[in-house]
């Protein structure tokens, strides 16, 4: 995996965001397959607690997760109907961007 190409704030919380993303990485996938500017939206997204297109129970499961410290998993679909996914892990250190197919 690779460091993501795309700029963000340094501070880790705002007022906007429930949790740090800690590092951001995107995977080869990503870097090659989607537009960076969709990429970026849905990041900020994922940073307010707007999971996409997860199902209601997984939608839950992130509240829940949220409160309680575990993993958080997110998806998104490009305009082109891309599937992606950004994962943020448990302790909140490392937060990825891929493609189901890299998972």
């Amino acid at each position: 995996m690779e460091n993501i190409m795309i700029r963000r704030k340094r501070k880790e919380t705002s007022s906007q965001s429930p949790f740090p993303l800690g590092k951001l990485f995107v995977t080869p996938g990503v870097l090659e397959k989607l537009p960076v500017i969709e990429v970026n939206i849905a990041i900020k997204r994922h940073t307010r607690g707007d999971w996409g297109d997860v199902c209601e129970e997984d939608a839950r499961e992130n509240e829940f997760s949220l409160k309680e410290g575990f993993r958080l998993f997110s998806v998104y679909h490009t305009h082109a109907g891309t599937k992606f996914w950004i994962i943020t892990e448990a302790d909140r250190s490392v937060t990825t961007v891929l493609l189901p197919t890299e998972y």
